[in-house]
């Protein structure tokens, strides 16, 4: 026989190992009724009881615990979170998970609890700063390219966010920045998981988040260094810490808060699916608008054909047609009218011009006697011996001189 068969005949089994332990610790004289004094962190109703988690006022060491529903009437104090108790109860190991609980027996009161006063107080300081308000908060970019997730590599979130984005919107580039989400190291990792992605300038949104767990675990969330990092981060940011009965001072300072790392997801892309179905939506609203409109058209254009007839607008053409040639016939008579009397006014001046007109008068054997100076002659005595004078006659015109000037006498002079 080799030593692994020797060692597998002496070890015991995963269920062996759970039952001695239990029989160690729920067969303990001091477990078996102790009293224990610790600041409720979380606490959950369910069928058989109520369970919640005890906490440790300076660290964060905890331990599960259990009122059934057959004890709960007979506890003095209900366990709230944010509370200081004192318990009085028994330790009790869980098989299935291998894990010990303390069954409770009774709850004192013992005050409000540090941590949760510390909580309150810092959350006025920050309400007093104006950090919660809805004016300050920045929308979300509505198709990003580049986005950064600030969360633990190992945690189940990064896949989840990862998956859903890949699903929704292809092609994304994501940057990573790791972080301890969870123990006293966190609130110093968290904070420079930020700066990273501030520095690397690229990312257009960031998402902050972790897995689901105990509320316990949102501690480093409630850190007054994580919350200023978030508040003075100069990209948008959105949280999903925890899930929706849990809520930390990081998710009331960020631009937008959800309650998964899924719903972080979703909420800072479009789905593409969903994209397509609403341009779909659109096209078809707008193919069933113009088909609307036309038809539309096409009623009112019918409309005014109907009243057009009913008008009777041909009978009324013809009528306007008949009416125009008349006038046209009328106008042509008055302007012929016109022309032939304008016609006899001109012959009429026509000829009276020709009466007057010198050329007539020479033509009837009289001519017109002119000087060297073009002047006419009118009168005997303007002339004198050896003048030059030129003759116009009816046809041609005479060049003469004068040999001698006798003048009439007074009485001819006179009546002439």
């Amino acid at each position: 026989m080799n030593a692994v068969s020797l060692i597998a005949d002496s070890a015991l089994s995963v269920a062996g190992l759970t039952d001695y332990l239990r029989l160690l610790l729920e067969q303990d004289q001091i477990l078996r009724q102790v009293w224990v004094i610790g600041e409720v962190s979380s606490a959950n109703h369910h069928r058989s009881g109520l369970f919640f988690t005890l906490q440790d006022t300076d660290s964060t060491v905890s331990i599960k615990c259990v009122a059934w529903n057959s004890q709960l009437a007979k506890l003095a104090q209900i366990p709230v979170a944010g509370e200081q108790l004192i318990i009085l109860g028994s330790i009790r190991v869980y098989p299935q998970r291998g894990e010990y609980q303390l069954t409770v027996w009774q709850a004192l009161p013992a005050g409000e609890g540090l941590q949760a006063l510390r909580y309150q107080k810092l959350k006025r300081r920050l309400q007093t700063k104006g950090l919660f308000e809805v004016e300050r908060k920045r929308s979300l970019p509505p198709h990003p390219q580049i986005i950064a997730v600030v969360t633990s590599a190992t945690a189940a979130a990064w896949g989840d966010i990862q998956k859903t984005l890949k699903h929704r919107y292809p092609g994304l580039q994501v940057l990573f920045s790791p972080a301890t989400v969870q123990g006293e190291l966190a609130p110093v990792s968290i904070t420079k998981a930020i700066k990273r992605v501030e520095q690397d300038g690229r990312a257009e949104v960031l998402i902050l988040s972790r897995g689901g767990g105990a509320v316990e675990e949102l501690a480093g969330f409630n850190d007054e260094r994580v919350v200023m990092a978030v508040a003075n981060c100069t990209i948008p940011v959105i949280t999903g810490i925890g899930h929706q009965r849990d809520e930390s001072l990081t998710d009331l300072v960020a631009d937008v808060c959800v309650h998964t790392p899924t719903a972080a997801a979703e909420k800072v892309v479009p789905s593409l699916s969903e994209l397509y179905t609403q341009h779909r939506q659109r096209v078809t609203s707008l193919q069933e608008a113009v088909s609307s409109s036309g038809e539309f058209a096409q009623k009112q254009l019918q409309e005014f054909k109907n009243r057009l007839c009913r008008l009777g607008l041909e009978k009324q053409v013809q009528q306007e047609t008949l009416l125009l040639s008349w006038k046209r016939q009328k106008l042509l008579q008055v302007t012929r009218g016109k022309l032939q009397e304008s016609s006899q006014h001109l012959e009429m001046l026509r000829q009276k011009l020709a009466s007057i007109d010198p050329k007539a008068v020479l033509q009837r054997g009289y001519a017109v006697v002119r000087q060297e100076n073009g002047a006419i002659a009118r009168s005997a005595s303007e002339l004198t011996v050896g003048e030059d004078l030129l003759i116009q006659l009816g046809q041609g015109e005479v060049k003469v001189k004068v040999m001698e000037v006798e003048e009439l006498p007074q009485k001819q002079r006179k009546s002439w």
